[in-house]
């Protein structure tokens, strides 16, 4: 299709093409980012249902497994704020590719882990590995649309989340039925085995497949490279940081460091502990609790495109995030009354999960509307850093709640408390900065 250059802008297409071009970049991208994050999230929440065979093998009580999920976290906080300087020096093509590939590596290497220590020791390097993946992919997307793009486009590329537990767990529970004693191994060990091999190819992909940022994609035309660049370069902030210092002394980073870590311990006290409730309501097959716990996750997908879209539509945030958390919350304290039902405990958690997890792609905008440059890579990691205390804190003190309780439900209803502090932090946000 042939447009017609605007007066004083040689070029540059005019508005009317932008459609087609952000499709065009929307295709190419968000995908293949979608693919990775499914890939990196599988990876770190099947020991969630490998949990199921492995702990009864090694003899780990609870309390070890939930220690050693949440020493993943650890490694994570540690490496992250570093990890995202190191993207935006060497480029987002080598160092995402460099992430995947040793991720994926270390998820395999868990098949053969005999004692606590050892699955202490793995979890942390392969949280230290992946760190950097998620804030650095919300980086690299700022090098491509502008503020009032972006919901959306995060849900797009987030839909790797719930598609992870959605597509994964019962993909885990037919592996760890179906190949169970094959060639002397566990179905456990087959399970870390096999989730680990797309990791380590997408990340070989990664380094073939994408570019830098927009000047270094060779499937654009100059035209069409130069509309991309105008958009961003006049997509002007209401105010907007760019020193390395204002990413660590910006009060607004650290309160959305805590509403991301309590959002986070919603979710990961469902996707590290769904197929253990789910178990406890009555369901003893891996592949009949992994095909129910597909469900939750799938009605998430949903949400979490209609909220962003819905977002982006209104140019507005808080609320789009306070409602959704408000509803996750009631759904985890319903799951607690409920537990003697498959079913009953199949729709709280499901109402539990869409609500926390239709969040994201809106609360993921916020960062890059007051900071920019360096300090949105630091940043969005510093936030992705304090945020997962909060998966720390979850996995670790489920189990410990449920070795000493018999029962998760004290969890559950102390992170809903904490979802329920993470709505007035966010109604704390300047409606002004943030909803653009």
């Amino acid at each position: 299709m042939s447009y017609q250059y605007p007066d004083g802008a040689a070029g540059v297409l005019p508005a009317a093409a932008e459609p087609d071009i952000y499709r065009k970049v929307t295709w190419r991208l968000i995908p293949f980012f979608c693919a990775c994050y499914l890939a990196a999230y599988l990876d770190r929440i099947n020991v969630g249902l490998a949990k199921l065979q492995m702990l009864d093998d090694l003899h780990f009580s609870e309390t070890i497994y939930g220690l050693g999920a949440g020493l993943f976290f650890v490694g994570y906080i540690l490496f992250e704020v570093p990890s995202n300087l190191v993207l935006q020096k060497v480029g987002a093509r080598l160092w995402i590719a460099r992430i995947m590939v040793t991720w994926g590596l270390l998820s395999g290497a868990t098949m053969f882990v005999t004692t606590p220590t050892q699955f202490y020791v793995l979890r942390f390097l392969l949280g230290a590995a992946e760190a950097g993946f998620l804030p650095g992919v919300l980086l690299y997307l700022t090098y491509w649309f502008p503020t009032h793009k972006r919901s959306k486009i995060i849900a797009l590329f987030m839909m790797g989340l719930p598609l992870a537990s959605m597509i994964g767990s019962p993909l885990s529970g037919w592996i760890m039925t179906a190949f169970a004693g094959m060639h002397g191994w566990a179905g456990w060990q087959w399970l870390f085995f096999l989730e680990a091999i797309p990791s380590v190819l997408l990340g070989v992909m990664v380094f073939i497949y994408l570019p830098n940022g927009i000047k270094d994609a060779k499937w654009l035309q100059a035209d069409e490279k130069r509309t991309l660049q105008r958009n961003l370069d006049t997509d002007v902030l209401v105010e907007s940081n760019h020193s390395l210092m204002a990413a660590f002394t910006d009060r607004r980073v650290w309160m959305l460091g805590l509403i991301d870590m309590c959002l986070l311990m919603g979710t990961y006290s469902i996707g590290f502990w769904m197929p253990t409730i789910i178990r406890d309501s009555g369901v003893a097959s891996p592949l009949h609790i992994g095909l129910l716990t597909a469900i939750p996750h799938a009605a998430a997908v949903i949400g979490m495109l209609l909220n962003g879209a819905h977002s982006d539509k209104t140019r507005e945030r808080r609320w789009h995030i306070v409602l959704p958390t408000l509803a996750g919350a009631a759904g985890l304290v319903g799951s607690t009354f409920v537990t003697g039902s498959t079913s009953a405990t199949l729709v709280m958690l499901t109402v539990a999960n869409v609500g926390i997890v239709a969040t994201f792609p809106v609360f993921w905008c916020l960062p890059s509307t007051f900071l920019s440059g360096t300090a949105a890579a630091a940043g969005i990691a510093l936030a992705c850093s304090i945020a997962n205390l909060g998966g720390f804190a979850a996995t670790y003190l489920l189990g410990w709640l449920k070795d000493t309780f018999h029962s998760p439900s004290a969890g559950l209803i102390l992170f809903a408390g904490c979802l329920v502090a993470s709505c007035f932090l966010v109604l704390a946000m300047p409606a002004k900065v943030v909803n653009r």
